[in-house]
Formats: C-alpha cells, sequence, structure tokens
C-alpha cells in the first residue's frame, strides 16, 4: 500500500485547511486510516481515524485526540480510495508535519505500532 499525503501550508490561526490522502496498491475498504502529526523536537502524535468497511455497525467509526476535538474531522471516500482531514479554527499548536498511515483490519486506532504504511507527511504551518 502507497500513501500520498497532501494539502499542507501555511495558515493563520482560525484559519482551515483540508488535507488528503490516496492510498494505492491495496483494498482501502479494508483499510483503517489515520493521522498522525509531529511538531519539531517533539514525538509523533495520534490526531484522528477512522475504522475499515466491517460491514457492520463499526464501519467509519471516528476517533479523535482531545486537542483536536470539535475543530477536526476525519473522513473516507472509498471510491476514490481517499481519507480527508478538515482542520477548523486552526491554532499555532497544530503546526507540525501531518502524516497518514493505513492498517488492514483494525480497531483501535490510536497507537501508531499496529500502522503497517505510512505517507511521506505534509507540513502544517498555523502563524499566529
Amino acid at each position: 500500500v502507497q500513501l500520498q499525503a497532501s494539502g499542507g501550508g501555511l495558515v493563520q490561526a482560525g484559519g482551515s485547511l483540508r488535507l488528503s490522502c490516496a492510498a494505492s496498491g491495496g483494498v482501502f475498504s479494508r483499510l483503517t486510516m489515520a493521522w498522525f502529526r509531529q511538531a519539531l523536537g517533539k514525538e509523533r502524535e495520534f490526531v484522528a481515524g477512522i475504522t475499515w468497511d466491517g460491514g457492520s455497525t463499526n464501519y467509519g467509526s471516528t476517533n479523535y485526540a482531545d486537542s483536536v476535538k470539535g475543530r477536526f474531522t476525519i473522513s473516507r471516500d472509498n471510491a476514490k480510495n481517499t481519507v480527508y482531514l478538515r482542520m477548523n479554527g486552526l491554532k499555532p499548536e497544530d503546526t507540525a508535519v501531518y502524516y497518514c498511515a493505513a492498517a488492514y483490519f483494525l480497531s483501535t486506532m490510536s497507537s501508531m505500532t499496529p500502522y503497517a504504511y505510512w505517507g511521506q507527511g505534509t507540513q502544517v504551518t498555523v502563524s499566529s
């Protein structure tokens, strides 16, 4: 599975961005997708995740880090093999390189360890 992230940029505090992550080479509907971020000098951290299509009510379940709840929204379009992260109300502390990640059949989303596939990262910079 190859992941290609895009959509980062420079934005003022309070602004919005939408990140995209296009997947290829795998069965997208069976992949749990997530966004992580890494600020300069800090460890990589979970931002948001959305589960795979398990043919059950669990499909499309989402999870968010407390720091982004109510501001960020993750979604997926299985027809386009793409996951999105809509970021509203951006703050300077959201500045980081954002990475998309994928894992087959994953139910718990916030740990980095299970994710076998990673994109190259896209820089998000929020100015005050």
